[in-house]
């Protein structure tokens, strides 16, 4: 395989050259070539449209709302296989929500491909499909691998609140996904790709096609695509937990080679290793592991965890519209798509003294191998630390959705105005299976950690206290297996963890279940009511019922807490809504000194929710153009969200965080802020002061080598059902200048900015302690939501749920550049720059006036400023783009050189926060990737192209705070360069 995929690297990267080449040989050959050349025209007929954002049917694309349009050909020119990639790659995209480089994520979300706009979160960006909701989980995310690339006619994104036009969740922004209408003939596709380190395999295959008449149309599309996984050892960045630059660091005690708790005389501190080959009941064949150790006793989980995880899918659409009457047609469509992901990770780092017996009820000594055990030499009850590294965690995810949609619409006449109406509705059923293996089962290991004996009838080693006192032996419900936890991974044999029978014992197959549904009932009318002096005033209008409902099962091993697996109570629930909206455009002004155009839009929005109660939101926009070739846009919009039946009705979860404790004194805020360092040490808000030299501890009760930091301990997150809707405020105003005195130039400049308030907020263990000790709120000090221990400082206990608490605030602008130039005798050439500044992103972790406002723009890849500029060359047959995306620098908590001065990698020590104070930060560079691509029109009716993303291999910084990623990097940035191949074929 690796020698395929060598060959098809270097196929792809010769078939680049000689693009290059043929490219540079047609210029020059077309020198001499008149380029007047004559074109058959034909009389259009002026028609109205649709334009994401309004329901108001216009025959004017130029709106007061700033949209973004990228049609089939701009998707296809960037060389990206999902709608998703193509989304994130905008600059106003947010960071991606759970990456695929986020492999230690869990839940029924994973797997899925979302987006997020302004990193305002994903389920704050509404999905639209044709106009229509997008079917969502339990926790209110819309899944973008549910539709097949090859049915995209364009999409639409609008860059403004719209819950006055659309109801809840589309306060960042709204995506319009446009499917393929009209199509006429067939065309079949494939695309061939993989990173140049010859890994991460990608291939998608497709066939469309269709055919219309005056009657109706049908149009078909069905595909295939495959992402094969990308290994973290592969990449210097994440084949160690630090990177490169401390590969030792942060290794984990929790070991496949196994640490034990011994008695007195094995080893000084009492954590003690086997020697390779030793003799566990010999004590001079042990050695300490408790006060030092090498990385010979620990283990580099990142070796056998992905980087990205792979994912297939199988998708079919199907459209259609038939005309009943002239004036009436009825549209449906179809929708099928299986996608399945694959996850792993690295076998379970276990430490069966955090677990108590299941069997035993008046035994509250935690499992351990116990001294009746055929293996235990020391006659005590022996603890220890043993990750499964012969079995690692695997989740295989598989979501099915079926869509189906249906509308009767038309049109009248009342007088001289024309009508719109139409009436339709949809059902989005997914349905979710998740299949995990890895995880130990704690009934299963306490079984095989118990009594045994050698049966001299069988020659096996056999759990029970002797013949008369026998299990069966094997895995079958009743059965058990010894395990034998001194042998350690690189040795195997019968009743190690290499062991067939014994995995099948330990290791049982887990299955969660999960079934969405969305059943959604509109009726609309458009049309204009008279005619003003500067045109029509014009008024939509319409009904919408909805009702989401959703279950999440974990399997029963999960519910009762009786496997590692993270424990998990089952999510179940629903919610309907009825909604009324108005709408009016008022053309005020025409034909006018400095008022060519001046038109106002008004819209109102009435939502009944069954969960919650009623809510209005309303939008104001304005269209001015002052001369024709400037136009000046501004609205002002409300906005809501409604709570999920994830954050209303979800079950108690197990997790164990990443986190970062600030009352750390070496490499939390408490080293560098005294304010923090005193709430700490206080016991500020209630909680236990922490000692003066604390450090916070990861697994098997290790101080961490760098934060965030993953807790050995089991914390829990649930839902609220008090949860209240989050409200909005969004608020742009830009100018579009398209200069008559520059053909094909079109400059634009918005200014937006969103406020959230009431915002519903997804807790985490890490923001629970920062805004305690460093924002000082009292109020997420209590003792409900975590525990210190009062001796040690340590976090041992945690529990969370979704809140209504503090605010959101951001601002920034959007500026766009499209100029198509005069065609020259070298050919055509458009250049295309998008770019987006952050001025602030703020956020108040709750309502308390002493809380202060904490900034998070540079951080946590909630970039300065991301920019695309890009140069599309055509010429007869033959054409090429170039595509530049660019990212400010970027800032992180010091992790490595943490000390007075700093030092190479803590390159800000002496930064002064506006919320914390001082802080040591490490800053980053800028970063640009570049991609290319080139084209050929064969005359057989084939576009062959070739191309590359990130072109010249850039690598992005070191990011230890692993922002959106389970590595030391940014879960947004390319991962290495990447050649593909794309045929299409038209018959």
């Amino acid at each position: 395989m690796k020698l395929l995929n060598k060959k098809l690297a270097t196929a792809v990267r010769y078939a680049l050259s000689v693009g290059a080449l043929v490219a540079t040989g047609a210029v020059f050959a077309q020198d001499t070539t008149p380029t007047d050349q004559t074109q058959p025209t034909s009389t259009k007929t002026l028609q109205t449209v649709v334009v994401t954002g309004s329901r108001i049917r216009s025959a004017d694309i130029e709106t007061a709302q700033p949209i973004i349009v990228m049609d089939r050909t701009q998707i296809e020119n960037q060389g990206f296989n999902s709608v998703a990639d193509i989304l994130q790659n905008l600059p106003q995209a947010g960071t991606p929500p759970i990456s695929r480089s986020s492999v230690l994520a869990s839940g029924e979300d994973v797997g899925g491909y979302y987006i997020d706009m302004r990193n305002l979160g994903a389920n704050r960006t509404l999905i639209l499909l044709n106009g229509k909701r997008l079917g969502t989980t339990t926790s209110g995310l819309q899944d973008l691998s549910q539709i097949p690339m090859s049915a995209i006619d364009r999409i639409e994104v609008l860059k403004d609140g719209a819950s006055a036009i659309y109801g809840s969740d589309a306060i960042a922004g709204v995506v319009n996904i446009i499917t393929r209408k009209n199509f006429d003939g067939a065309e079949a596709s494939a695309y061939l790709g993989q990173y140049s380190q010859g890994d991460g395999d990608k291939q998608t295959y497709s066939m469309t096609m269709g055919a219309h008449s005056d009657k109706g149309s049908i149009t078909f599309s069905a595909e295939y695509s495959k992402e094969d996984p990308v290994w973290a050892k592969d990449r210097d960045f994440s084949r160690f937990g630090s990177t490169t630059r401390h590969p030792t660091a942060g290794w984990s005690i929790v070991s496949q080679y196994g640490n034990f708790f011994m008695p007195d005389g094995y080893c000084a501190s009492g954590l003690c290793a086997l020697n390779p080959g030793g003799n566990p009941a010999n004590p001079a064949d042990w050695h300490d592991t408790g006060a030092g150790g090498g990385t010979n006793d620990r283990s580099n989980p990142n070796t056998e965890m992905m980087l990205n995880t792979g994912i297939e899918r199988h998708s079919l659409f199907v459209s259609g519209d038939y005309n009943i009457t002239d004036n009436i047609k009825f549209s449906s469509d179809f929708l099928y798509n299986k996608r399945s992901t694959l996850q792993q990770v690295a076998g379970y780092p276990f430490q069966p003294a955090f677990y108590m017996p299941f069997t035993l009820p008046n035994d509250r000594d935690p499992i351990g191998l116990e001294p009746s055990s055929y293996f235990n030499p020391t006659g005590e009850k022996v603890y220890f630390y043993r990750r499964g590294w012969e079995v690692p965690r695997t989740t295989q995810s598989d979501l099915t959705t079926y869509r189906f949609s249906g509308t009767l619409e038309g049109s009248f006449d009342i007088g001289e105005h024309t009508w719109n109406w139409d009436i339709g509705g949809f059902v989005n059923d997914n349905s979710l299976l998740k299949v995990q293996h890895g995880d130990f089962s704690l009934i299963g290991a306490q079984g095989a950690l118990g009594p045994s004996f050698l049966d001299p009838s069988t020659g096996l080693v056999t759990c029970g206290t002797g013949p008369d006192n026998a299990l069966p032996y094997g895995s079958a419900p009743g059965s058990c297996v010894p395990w034998n936890p001194f042998i350690p991974s690189t040795q195997g044999g019968p009743n190690s963890l290499s062991d067939p029978t014994l995995q099948a014992y330990l290791f049982p197959y887990y299955h969660d279940t999960g079934h969405t549904r969305t059943v959604d009932y509109s009726a609309n009318i458009t049309g204009s009511v008279f005619t003003l002096p500067a045109g029509d005033l014009s008024v939509a209008a319409g009904f919408e019922y909805r009702h989401e409902s959703g279950d999440f099962v974990p399997d029963a091993f999960s519910q009762a807490g009786i496997s590692t697996n993270l424990s998990s109570g089952p999510t179940g629930g629903g919610y309907n809504t009825k909604e009324y909206y108005v709408e009016l455009e008022a053309p005020l002004l025409k034909d006018l000194p400095f008022a060519q155009s001046l038109t106002a839009n008004v819209a109102s929005r009435y939502s009944d929710y069954s969960s919650f109660g009623t809510t209005t939101n309303n939008k104001f926009s304005l269209a001015w153009k002052p001369i024709d070739d400037l136009l000046v846009r501004g609205t002002y919009a409300e906005g809501f969200r409604a709570p999920t039946i994830g954050d209303l009705f979800g079950g108690i979860s197990g997790t164990f965080d990443y986190y970062t404790d600030p009352c750390d004194t070496v490499r939390g805020a408490a080293a560098t802020n005294p304010a923090v360092a005193a709430r700490c040490s206080s016991g500020f808000g209630g909680q236990p002061g922490t000692p003066a030299n604390f450090q916070q501890l990861g697994q098997g009760g290790v101080v961490c080598a760098n934060l965030p930091c993953q807790t050995g301990i089991q914390n829990f997150a649930g839902a609220n059902p008090n949860l209240q809707p989050e409200t909005s405020i969004s608020r742009t105003l830009g100018a579009v200048y398209s200069p008559s005195w520059i053909q094909g130039l079109d400059l634009s400049l918005d200014m937006y900015r969103i406020r959230i308030n009431n915002a519903i907020t997804g807790d985490s263990m890490s923001a629970q302690l920062s805004d305690c000790y460093v924002l000082g709120a009292a109020s997420r000090c209590a003792s409900g939501l975590f525990q210190r221990d009062p001796a040690t400082g340590v976090v041992t206990y945690e529990l969370r749920g979704g809140r209504n608490a503090g605010w959101v605030d951001t601002k920034g602008y959007d500026f766009g550049v499209n100029y198509r130039l005069p065609e020259f005798s070298f050919g055509k050439f458009a250049v295309h720059w998008n770019s987006t500044y952050t001025d602030y992103y703020n956020v108040k972790a709750d309502n308390e006036p002493t809380t202060v406002v904490s900034p998070s723009t540079s951080f946590g890849g909630n970039f300065r400023v991301r920019s695309n500029l890009g140069v599309d060359w055509t010429l007869g047959d033959f054409s090429a783009s170039w595509m530049t995306r660019y990212y400010s620098s970027m800032k992180e908590t010091c992790s490595f050189d943490n000390v007075p001065g700093g030092g190479p990698e803590c390159n800000m020590p002496d930064y002064i926060a506006p919320d914390t104070g001082p802080v040591r930060l490490r800053r980053t560079g800028a970063n640009t990737f570049h991609d290319v691509q080139f084209r050929w029109n064969a005359p057989w009716n084939a576009t062959i192209s070739v191309g590359a993303n990130n072109v010249f291999g850039h690598v992005g910084p070191i990011m230890y705070s692993a922002p959106n990623s389970q590595y030391s990097y940014y879960g947004g940035f390319d991962i290495g360069r990447f050649y593909y191949l794309r045929y299409n074929q038209k018959f």
